[in-house]
């Protein structure tokens, strides 16, 4: 650890440098504190030299700062003497290696690909070190080293820091567990890139990928699906590998072999993928570049970057592949404000038309074009982010002018994917695009999709592919109210002209209007305007509601008194109420009386029903006030006729077979029956009786099959149309179908994502009234997980109603490890507030002390400082034990070499805890750290402490020269009380009980002694005594 010479100081050993580059600032300064450890050790021998350090490092935190970043320096310039400078780094930390963890975490994220060879394999080298302590942080570290890892990349330097990092993950797979979240990135990572590393000389690496992604997959799989959808996309680029294979076929044909907890793979297509999962796989550098270029480039300057990041990253055969990365990272990440949405910079359409156009290869534009439209499969409007969906449908729009064959090509991959990406989910995968695109026309992203989807620019057959895909599209009737809502997007604004011929569609800069006229409009103007606008539209509107659908065409599939009585519906439909009802029940009877009545008959009867009546099942059903006369209207609709039928023999468990196939199917072409036939099941119910059942008769006959499945399915929908039904059907669905619904978070998450707070407040009477209950004792921990990644409004909504149930504390703490304070303050604030109103225990204590201490972390040292305050004499008490626990524990850890057992916290979590309380306010006016149970406890530990955690904790082991100066005035004063007459045998008994008492007293239930009680407590009064003379 000597510089040899002036010059070899000044050269660069971490970084690649030119000569005319200024020297890096951060390695002028490790340089600088690997000198001053030079001249501090000396050529003094190693445990002098430790002291010299130590002794430095307590001075201040520049001090500790310097000797960290010189230590540091050393092992990444140095391997022969890296591992002797680690331990010395280890010993010398006053901050758990905070510093040098942080400086390492800026250096891969700034400057990683400037690093020299060596530099990168120590760099690797000294984070394996810190996994394998499990240094606090060093997590940080490991996600920044595999963003580093570069999709559709095999340079022998990627390659070999994809499979250093995998060496790393591999040999310390306990440590990966603890970490869902890098779990997570870094089974996302190694899928992306086991596509790349296909060529024969990388087979090896690949294996050893796979391996690892399927034992990952196999044994955590539920912490793997926090990923969310694109963990599908990236199985599927894998698939013909024989081990995801065999794993495609169990999460199509068995999934719960997988998860008890996994019910398929439309479960895994309808949660969406987190940003960071989708930022890993890009490089901070290309990151960089794409940020910069959809906020900073202006339109017709974007092409030199384009050409440049071309060249940078997209010119070589394997980088087809990242094309997906990037338009996935864009579409979900890179989200504009309304500022640049509104400004002349070049928009996100433009840069994913850019790079659809660079690829050459055709299996890399299906993917591309599958990233692009990956969220529009089961897009969910309640849940679903408008900016996911935008970027696609406006690339189509403005393709049609100047490239086409894009927007050909986008609408006849959206056409075909629909039916072939999964059969068994077509209707599922229907039903989404087409709520994406109702949900592009509400928000205004685009007046109409006529013209894209019916432009005499397409080719004959695909106009016919997607007229007959998306009809009610087609149509140029305006679909928007005639009263235009503000767009909630600031889009590019058009040329003022009706005609579409004159939408600047090319990929270039958008003709905007002069700037005089971006000024607000005068009010009387702008309603002559609209008016305008609205008389010239009117004529259209009645025009869209007759002709929405053909009725005709389903009654020609129909025969016999079945299309008669039909045709009897459609010619009644604007009559009485009451006439109608008579209709369908004749119509009931006849179907009753068929014997040939399936699903032939009953599919095109299903779809006639459901169209004929479409504005009875939609929109708002429940009452504004509840009433009989009012629920009794309600409940007169021709569509419940069926269900009355349907449910007249509910009491005996039986259904007529010819009415559930009927309604079996109107369900699956109508998602808002299945929660109106609730609705008429709960309310059409006497007091008693069991007509709910039904709904699960229907649920187990349809195509999911799954009556939990179903019932999200039909709250969603619910959800859509009226909030206040769902509300009401929340207490009867959870009483009858307790086990499906108490088990499931996606219906939990459906209720309290819609509620406002007068219903959540109507939810928590009926609980407290005991007529609902939504959670059970046994699921509470893998509830509250569930919900950690929610809106701050849900996951409030979840903590009141857990709030009005009996439940005791002690079922929330094993949660309470897993939280961070940062990440989820709305659990953590919950959970303060419930443990202020309990008294201390050691059940309560041990979770609480099993959370890494952290900088900024109060949510410990609150609750401790409150109990402290309130009963300072048993948390002394429960301390000490934790203390005692800890002890023995550490003592075994060295001397069996055992592992250490979950459930007592090691001395650094408690040490921890405890500095951190001694800090707080409240604390300094208390006499807690003043209780001989807390300094005796202080005093145990201090035994089984290493060198570096004495000198971390020094403030709280001073404070056991407190228990020295107590115990020589007791000692003295029972001196004093001794006088001569004390010798008689009546005066000598009573001090020997007051031993007796005060070492019971002291006695922990977990710590047995082999020594009597009296010898024991004269060597604990010798050994301080002695301290107290010293």
């Amino acid at each position: 650890m000597i510089f040899t010479a002036m010059e070899e100081a000044k050269k660069s050993k971490l970084f690649i440098a030119s000569a005319i580059e200024l020297r890096d600032d951060l390695e002028e300064k490790m340089e600088k504190g690997y000198e001053f450890v030079t001249k501090v050790m000396g050529s003094s021998s190693e445990r002098e030299a430790h002291d010299s350090l130590n002794a430095v490092v307590c001075k201040g935190m520049k001090e500790h700062e310097d000797i960290t970043l010189g230590l540091l320096y050393s092992i990444l310039t140095s391997p022969t003497t890296a591992p002797k400078t680690y331990r010395d780094l280890a010993l010398i930390s006053r901050d758990g290696l905070s510093v040098a963890w942080t400086k390492l975490n800026q250096i891969v994220v700034d400057k990683y690909t400037k690093l020299q060879d060596g530099v990168r394999t120590q760099l690797v080298w000294v984070t394996k070190e810190m996994v394998k302590n499990s240094v606090t942080g060093v997590v940080n570290v490991c996600s920044s080293l595999i963003k580093q890892i570069a999709g559709g990349d095999i340079h022998p330097k990627n390659v070999w820091l994809a499979e250093a990092m995998l060496d790393l993950f591999t040999e310390n797979k306990a440590w990966l567990d603890k970490y869902p979240v890098l779990m997570a990135m870094v089974l996302y990572t190694y899928l992306r890139v086991i596509e790349d590393h296909s060529s024969q000389m990388l087979a090896s690496l690949r294996q050893r990928e796979v391996d690892f992604c399927i034992g990952l997959l196999r044994s955590k799989f539920m912490e793997c699906c926090r990923i969310g959808r694109d963990l599908l996309r990236l199985l599927q680029n894998v698939a013909r590998i024989p081990e995801f294979e065999k794993l495609w076929k169990d999460m199509i044909h068995r999934p719960q072999s997988l998860n008890p907890q996994f019910t398929g793979v439309a479960q895994l297509m309808s949660q969406r993928t987190s940003p960071k999962y989708l930022a890993c796989r890009l490089t901070p550098e290309m990151e960089k570049k794409i940020i910069f270029l959809t906020s900073k480039v202006r339109f017709g300057q974007q092409k030199r970057y384009q050409d440049w990041f071309q060249k940078q990253f997209l010119s070589t055969p394997e980088s087809q592949s990242l094309r997906c990365d990037l338009i996935r990272y864009i579409c979900c990440t890179v989200h504009p404000s309304n500022e640049v949405l509104c400004s002349e910079i070049i928009q996100r359409w433009a840069v994913i038309g850019w790079l659809l156009t660079t690829c050459s290869s055709n299996a890399a534009a299906s993917c591309a074009k599958l990233a692009l439209f990956y969220d529009w499969l089961l897009f969910n409007p309640t849940r679903g982010n408008i900016m996911d969906i935008e970027p696609a449908i406006l690339v189509m729009h403005h393709s049609m002018r100047s490239h086409p064959a894009i927007t050909a090509t986008l609408l006849d991959f959206l056409c075909r994917i629909i039916p072939n990406l999964h059969p068994p989910l077509e209707q599922q995968i229907k039903q989404g695009v087409m709520s994406a695109l109702r949900f592009l026309l509400e928000k205004r992203v685009l007046p109409s999709l006529a013209q894209l989807f019916d432009n005499p620019k397409l080719d004959r057959e695909l106009r016919a592919m997607t007229r007959d895909m998306f009809a009610e599209f087609c149509t140029t009737t305006p679909t928007t109210p005639t009263a235009p809502a503000t767009p909630m997007l600031a889009l590019p604004p058009e040329d003022g002209k009706t005609e579409p011929e004159s939408a600047n569609n090319d990929h270039g800069p958008i003709q905007r209007l002069p700037s005089e006229d971006a000024t607000f409009s005068d009010e009387e103007e702008e309603d002559r305007s609209l008016r305008q606008r609205n008389q010239d539209s009117a004529v259209f509107r009645p025009i869209k509601q007759e002709e929405e659908v053909d009725l005709d065409m389903y009654l020609d599939q129909l025969d016999g008194e079945i299309k008669e009585m039909c045709s009897i519906l459609q010619s009644q439909r604007d009559s009485d109420i009451e006439t109608q009802c008579e209709t369908m029940e004749n119509l009931c009877s006849v179907i009753l009386e068929m014997d040939d009545f399936d699903s032939d008959i009953a599919g095109p009867l299903a779809t006639f029903l459901c169209s004929l009546y479409k504005r009875d099942i939609t929109g708002e059903t429940l009452p504004d006030e509840i009433t009989d006369e009012t629920m009794e209207d309600s409940l007169g609709k021709p569509i419940c006729v069926i269900f009355r039928n349907l449910s007249a023999d509910a009491e005996q468990d039986s259904c007529p077979l010819q009415l559930l196939t009927l309604v079996c199917m109107m369900y699956e072409k109508q998602i808002q029956i299945g929660y109106n036939l609730l609705y008429f099941l709960h309310a059409s119910s006497k007091q008693g009786e069991r007509r709910l059942h039904m709904y699960e008769e229907v649920c187990r006959n349809t195509g999911i099959g799954d009556l939990t499945s179903c019932l999200v399915r039909d709250f969603k929908a619910c959800a859509e149309e009226d909030v206040r039904l769902m509300c009401y059907l929340v207490s009867p669905v959870y009483t009858m179908f307790c086990d499906a619904t108490t088990e499931s978070t996606d219906l939990l998450h459906t209720i309290v994502s819609c509620v406002d707070s007068a219903q959540l407040q109507d939810l928590i009477c009926d609980v407290m009234q005991g007529n609902l209950m939504m959670f059970k004792k046994e699921n509470i921990a893998k509830v509250l997980e569930a919900t950690l990644e929610w809106e701050t409004f849900e996951q409030y909504c979840v903590w009141q109603i857990l709030l009005a149930h009996d439940l005791d504390v002690d079922q929330f703490v094993a949660v309470i490890p897993k939280l961070t304070y940062k990440e989820h303050p709305e659990a953590m604030a919950s959970l303060l507030l419930m443990l202020k109103l309990e008294r201390i225990s050691l059940d309560l204590l041990k979770p609480l002390m099993l959370r890494p201490c952290k900088d900024g972390d109060r949510f410990v040292s609150s609750i401790l400082s409150y109990w402290a305050v309130q009963d300072e004499q048993h948390l002394a008490d429960f301390i000490k034990t934790l203390l005692v626990r800890a002890t023995t524990s550490a003592k075994r850890l060295r001397q069996r070499q055992t592992s250490k057992p979950s459930n007592i916290p090691s001395p650094d979590q408690i040490l921890g805890h405890l500095e951190a309380l001694r800090q707080t306010s409240a604390i300094r006016q208390s006499m807690f750290f003043s209780q001989e149970a807390v300094l005796l406890g202080l005093q145990t530990i201090q035994s089984a402490c290493t060198d570096a955690q004495k000198m971390k904790f020094s403030d709280l082991f001073g404070l056991i020269e407190d228990l020295d100066d107590m115990t020589s005035r007791t000692t003295r004063s029972r001196v004093t009380r001794r006088s001569p007459g004390s010798s008689s045998p009546k005066n000598r008994k009573a001090p020997q009980n007051d031993v007796e008492s005060s070492s019971e007293s002291d006695q922990d239930d977990d710590i047995s002694s082999s020594k009597p009680k009296p010898a024991k407590k004269r060597k604990k009064s010798n050994a301080l005594g002695g301290s107290d003379s010293d």
